[in-house]
């Protein structure tokens, strides 16, 4: 499990954000985000939100409690028009294991025959 200066750093590199920049924009000093980078300090739970808030992850994944790293708001983008991911995540949930499988693998079928060129078409 990663610490949560060492994914402060590495969200912060990966979107190409000094320190100073990243201080700046959470109204802190340079040292305080250095010494979160270094695990001297921890973030109180107001700036682990600032800070999920900036980089567009989840406060669990900040803390290194998931991988999952998508900010929450996408589970509410539509799939389709009158299903959100949220909708489908919990539909997916409320199958027993074996349907969830057979959706899955349905899912992979489909992804794998749109990658099949149409060969009616020629």
């Amino acid at each position: 499990m990663s610490t949560v200066g060492a994914i402060i750093a590495k969200l912060r590199k990966e979107k190409e954000v000094g320190q100073k920049e990243l201080a700046v924009l959470l109204n802190m000093s340079v040292a305080t985000i250095s010494n979160y980078e270094k695990g001297v300090h921890s973030p109180d739970l107001s700036t682990i939100c600032k800070l999920a808030d900036y980089f567009q992850v989840t406060t669990d994944y900040l803390l290194g409690r998931t991988s999952y790293r998508c900010a929450p708001e996408i589970l509410d983008d539509y799939l389709i028009s009158d299903f959100t991911i949220n909708n489908i995540v919990n539909t997916l949930l409320s199958l027993s294991p074996e349907a969830r499988s057979a959706v899955i693998h349905y899912a992979n079928y489909m992804k794998d025959m749109q990658d099949i060129p149409d060969i009616q078409s020629k």
